[in-house]
């Protein structure tokens, strides 16, 4: 089975903000650091077409707009580990939050991967725009992706997917309509990127998502099966822990490799 190394960058914070935001209703009145992160999964020999980046981050102009701590240009942090952006053939959309999408025109030739029912949503549901929506969503990375509608660059996936062998994209909903997580084949088994179905390691091992809910029945049944497809739930990767960043082998400033 053909395997694949898995990087986190961290581009932007950490962040302070109330803990409680990380697991729901719990540590109530406490605070937590955060970080926000994107991920590059690549084979042997960097090829370009085995590079797979999860998640776009977000463009300077929103880290500008949103007073973001510690920004980097995500074009900056993949340079770093000797990817260049312009070069990327394979952005995976994990979903359609700002911090997640809102920097897919940094990539100019990529493909976008994207779960349908997650896109479907964004763009065709009124609920879409009623106000806890709105806070979260990205209506510029919307427009984006809707001039790529019909060609190659957009891929609208139906459920699990094999991207490549080694790879798939698996629909994980709960945080939003159509999150989906990446298992990646690795020298040390089966991992999965999860992005923010769950923001802290915690999430999983207590069984306790954050507090930025879709659909809280549904993130249960993912977790049950999110498990079930890691070789170790130490494999179990989340969207932003600054653990990611701070307990893993360093190969550039904020970038680590995970497995």
């Amino acid at each position: 089975m053909k395997t694949y190394e898995i990087f986190a960058l961290k581009y932007a914070g950490p962040l302070e903000g109330p803990a409680m935001m990380l697991q729901w209703m719990k540590r109530i009145g406490e605070t937590a650091r955060r970080g926000y992160f994107f991920w590059c999964i690549r084979g042997a020999g960097g090829d370009p077409d085995e590079t797979f980046i999860v998640d776009a981050g977000f463009s300077p102009a929103a880290a500008a707009d949103r007073e973001i701590p510690g920004y980097v240009n995500p074009v900056e942090m993949l340079a770093r580990l000797g990817v260049d952006a312009a070069c990327v053939k394979h952005v995976i959309l994990t979903h359609l939050h700002w911090d997640h999408a809102n920097g897919v025109s940094l990539f100019p030739n990529a493909a976008f991967y994207v779960q349908g029912k997650e896109y479907r949503f964004w763009k065709e549901n009124p609920l879409a725009q009623r106000p806890p929506f709105r806070h979260i969503g990205d209506d510029g990375a919307m427009r984006f992706l809707s001039t790529l509608e019909g060609s190659p660059r957009l891929v609208i996936l139906d459920g699990d997917t094999d991207i490549k062998p080694g790879i798939c994209c698996v629909l994980a909903p709960g945080h939003s309509v159509g999150l989906q997580v990446v298992t990646v084949q690795t020298a040390k088994g089966t991992a999965v990127v999860g992005s923010d179905c769950a923001h802290v390691f915690e999430n999983y091992t207590e069984d306790w998502p954050s507090s930025i809910i879709t659909d809280m029945l549904e993130w249960l049944r993912t977790y049950d099966k999110v498990r079930a497809l890691v070789s170790d739930t130490a494999l179990l990767f989340p969207g932003h822990d600054m653990r990611m960043v701070e307990d893993y082998h360093l190969v550039a400033k904020d970038v680590t490799k995970l497995a």
